[in-house]
């Protein structure tokens, strides 16, 4: 499943039809956070807009804004986190995924990151997690 990227360290997925998201964060981005203590997961039916604040994550270190990378309502949260709040750091591009939207305008995706432009972003020293 192909994943892009924004300039804030989310990442969204596609399901097949294309009309539904799964949202997480980055390697980068859970190592910049360092150990997650506690995930707010967005509640079921926000709507949020592209670049909207979704969700929050705390750390011993602070606390960060996860944004949408694309615009809709969401669908679930990812309750694992809930008692398992280290799988964000453990398994950030997999079974650390935060929630899942469905998706006002699919076409967004085409304008977000794929893998190399955000890879060249890093390597350009492209910017902090949620400290917008």
């Amino acid at each position: 499943m192909e994943k892009r990227y924004t300039q804030t360290h989310e990442w969204i997925a596609l399901n097949e039809s294309g009309s539904e998201g799964t949202v997480g964060i980055t390697d980068f981005a859970q190592k910049e956070v360092t150990d997650v203590v506690f995930v707010e997961l967005p509640k079921i039916g926000k709507r949020v807009p592209k670049g909207g604040e979704a969700a929050i994550i705390e750390s011993v270190k602070a606390a960060f804004s996860i944004y949408a990378p694309m615009g809709g309502s969401v669908i679930a949260g990812n309750q694992a986190l809930d008692s398992n709040p280290a799988l964000l750091n453990q398994d950030p591009l997999g079974q650390g995924w935060i929630f899942r939207l469905k998706l006002d305008d699919p076409t967004e995706f085409s304008s977000l990151m794929d893998e190399k432009a955000y890879n060249a972003y890093l390597s350009d020293g492209g910017g902090q997690p949620g400290h917008g």
